[in-house]
């Protein structure tokens, strides 16, 4: 497994951007990446992927607003938020998974956005 640290949560306004980083531990050059949402009440769901080999997966719900990207020489992937709503408000989880392999899941890091 690596181990998974999110950041770049807080509070923003409606309409306001964030960007979103998740650090592992270990090379994720062989893993396929994604950032995952729980709101209050509610199922973890999705909210992007991005495979090894680039591929991407977006929810309909933020489909032309937000943008999953990697950096595999840091051993990072990012989550760019823009046009931010109020019901994007959750904690928001980074996932390495492979398969084969049990997924790695991160602390997760709050957004709130205030309307």
């Amino acid at each position: 497994q690596v181990q998974l640290v999110e950041s770049g949560g807080g509070l923003v306004q409606a309409g306001g951007s964030l960007r979103l980083s998740c650090v592992a531990s270990s090379s994720i050059f062989i893993f396929s990446m994604g950032w995952y949402r729980q709101a209050p009440g509610k199922e973890r769901e999705l909210v992007a992927a991005l495979t090894r080999g680039g591929t991407t997966n977006y929810a309909d719900s933020v489909k032309g607003r937000f943008t999953i990207s990697r950096d595999n020489a840091k051993n990072t992937v990012y989550l760019q938020m823009n046009s931010l709503k109020s019901e994007d408000t959750a904690v928001y989880y980074c996932a390495a998974s492979r398969v084969g392999l049990s997924t790695s899941w991160g602390q997760g890091t709050q957004v709130t956005v205030s309307s």
